[in-house]
C-alpha cells in the first residue's frame, strides 16, 4: 500500500514540476487569487477546524482561535497586502564593474515546496508555510502529522477539494516519513523535533535540496530581581500552559534570582490557583497529545522530590501545572526539551553564571527576560545566542508578521512569517541590465601592463 502511495506522490510531484513550468503561478494576480481562495476556504470551514483542534488536544475556541486560525488569517492579510510590492524587482547599488548598466534582485519562486506540520499546532503550522508558498509563486506538497489526526484530515479535505493536485496537494497523513521525503522537490519546510530535522535535512542533502528547519528546544525565562513579580507570574503561567505546554517556543525552565524566588513560586502557585484550578477536570485545558508524551511526562515528574501540583487525569491525558521548585542545570528534567506543563525553577545569584551555562547548551529557539532595568535585559540579549524571545512578557515574537520567526543552530535554520516568508521561499536572482551604448574596451584581451593598470585603478 505504501509503495502505491509513494508512486502516486512521485507522479503528483511530477505534475507539479510541469505545472510550474507553465509559470501559471509566477503572475502576482494568480497568487492574490489563491491566497483569496484559500482565505475562502478557511473562513467557511472555521468551525470544523475548532472543532478537529478540540478532538486531538481539548483546546478550547478561544485558544484555538487565537493561536491557530487567526494566525494565519494574519499571515494571509499580510501577504495580500504587500504581494506586489514584495514581488517587484529590487534595484541596487551597481559597482564600477559594472558601470553603466542597472543591477536588479528579482525573487524567483524555487518550485515545488514540501511543507511538513507537527501535530502541537496542526492548523496554524501546516498553513502558516503554505500561505509563504503561494505568495512566494511555488507549488506545494503538505504532510501533515498522523498524531494530530482530526486535524490533519480537516486539512487534507479542504487543501484536495479546493486546489488542483498539480498546484497544491495535501498527502495522507499516515503516509511514512520516507515515502515523502525522498522526491525531488525544490525546497522542504519542516517543523517539528531537532531528531526528525537531522533526518529531513540528510534526506534533502542526497538531492541538495535547500531546508528550512523550524525546530525547538530548552528556551529559558530569566526573572532579575528589579522584575515586576505578580506580571512575570501573571504571563509565565499564561505562556507555559497555552497547550499544556506544548509549544516550541514554550518556556522550558525558569531561572530567577535568589532574593525573588520565593515571592516569584508563590506569586506563580497564586496565578494558576486563579486561572487553571482544577486543570485535569477543565474541558477547555489541553490534553498531552498521545499516551508515549502521557508517559515521557509523567516520569519526568517522578524524578524531582520536591514536586508542586503534578495532578493528572489518565483518561483524558491530561497533567495539571507542574512547578518544581528546587532543581539545578544537572537535573534529569534539564537534558531535554519538556514540551508539557512542568515548569523547572532555579534560583540564581550571578547572572554572568547562568549566562555562561545557557552558552554552553544548544542554542534555544526562545530566551525571554523579566527586568524593569533596560540594560539588564540588553546585556542578556546581547549575550546569548537564540531564535527570538521578549522582554517582559512571552510567545508574542510569533504573533507579528513584521519579524522574522526560526531557530539558530540546533533549533533551527531559516525564519519565515510575513516577508520573511516570502523572502525564504524566493530564490534571489541578481540580474545586471547592461547599456548597448559604449563599451570599455580594456576588459577584454589580449592583456598588457597597461591595461592592468587601468583595471587596478578602477577596481
Amino acid at each position: 500500500m505504501m509503495e502505491k502511495k509513494n508512486i502516486e506522490l512521485k507522479n503528483i510531484v511530477e505534475k507539479q514540476k510541469k505545472f510550474f513550468n507553465t509559470n501559471t503561478t509566477k503572475p502576482v494576480a494568480y497568487r492574490i487569487e489563491m491566497l483569496q481562495k484559500l482565505k475562502k476556504v478557511i473562513e467557511d470551514h472555521e468551525e470544523v477546524i475548532l472543532s478537529s483542534l478540540y478532538e486531538d488536544l481539548s483546546k478550547s475556541k478561544a485558544e484555538a482561535y487565537m493561536t491557530e486560525i487567526a494566525m494565519v488569517y494574519g499571515e494571509i492579510h499580510e501577504a495580500l497586502k504587500n504581494v506586489k510590492k514584495w514581488s517587484r524587482p529590487q534595484r541596487v547599488k551597481g559597482t564600477l564593474s559594472t558601470f553603466p548598466a542597472r543591477n536588479y534582485i528579482y525573487s524567483e519562486p524555487y518550485g515545488v515546496v514540501l511543507i511538513m506540520s507537527p501535530w502541537n499546532y496542526p492548523f496554524n503550522l501546516a498553513i502558516a508555510p503554505l500561505v509563504a508558498a503561494i505568495v512566494s509563486g511555488n507549488c506545494a506538497v503538505i504532510k501533515c502529522s498522523k498524531e494530530s489526526s482530526h486535524t490533519s484530515k480537516v486539512i487534507e479535505k479542504i487543501i484536495n477539494e479546493t486546489f488542483e493536485e498539480n498546484y497544491i496537494f495535501c498527502v495522507d497523513a499516515n503516509i511514512d516519513y520516507d515515502e515523502v521525503l525522498y522526491q525531488k522537490y525544490d525546497y522542504i519546510f519542516f517543523t517539528g523535533s531537532p531528531r526528525v530535522g537531522k533526518i529531513v535535512m540528510r534526506a534533502a542533502s542526497d538531492n541538495l535540496i535547500p531546508v528550512s528547519l523550524e525546530l525547538g528546544g530548552k528556551s529559558p525565562c530569566i526573572i532579575d530581581e528589579t522584575a515586576d513579580i505578580e506580571l512575570a507570574a501573571k504571563r509565565i503561567a499564561w505562556g507555559k500552559l497555552l497547550n499544556a505546554g506544548q509549544t516550541c517556543v514554550s518556556i522550558d525552565y525558569v531561572v530567577v534570582h535568589s532574593s525573588i524566588k520565593d515571592v516569584f513560586i508563590k506569586a506563580l502557585q497564586e496565578e494558576i490557583g486563579l486561572r487553571y484550578f482544577d486543570a485535569v477536570n477543565n474541558d477547555t485545558y489541553p490534553r498531552i497529545i498521545n499516551e508515549r508524551h502521557y508517559e515521557r511526562l509523567l516520569n519526568l515528574i517522578k524524578t524531582e522530590k520536591n514536586v508542586i501540583g503534578g495532578q493528572k487525569n489518565d483518561k483524558e491525558r491530561k497533567i495539571g501545572p507542574t512547578i518544581f521548585p528546587d532543581v539545578d542545570f544537572n537535573h534529569e528534567i534539564m537534558k531535554e526539551e519538556i514540551f508539557g506543563p512542568l515548569l523547572p525553577v532555579i534560583e540564581y545569584d550571578d547572572i554572568n553564571e547562568v549566562i555562561h551555562i545557557i552558552k554552553e547548551r544548544e542554542k534555544p529557539l526562545a530566551c525571554y527576560i523579566f527586568s524593569q532595568e533596560k540594560k539588564n535585559s540588553d546585556y542578556i540579549i546581547h549575550s546569548i545566542s537564540y531564535g527570538g524571545g521578549c522582554v517582559n512578557d512571552v510567545i508574542l515574537q510569533t504573533a507579528n508578521h513584521h519579524m522574522p520567526f526560526g531557530g539558530v543552530g540546533y533549533s533551527g535554520m531559516g525564519a519565515y512569517h510575513g516577508k520573511s516568508g516570502f523572502d525564504i521561499l524566493s530564490h534571489k536572482k541578481g540580474v545586471v541590465r547592461n547599456k548597448t551604448i559604449f563599451d570599455l574596451p580594456f576588459r577584454y584581451a589580449p592583456f598588457n601592463e597597461a591595461k592592468f593598470k587601468k583595471i587596478k585603478g578602477m577596481m
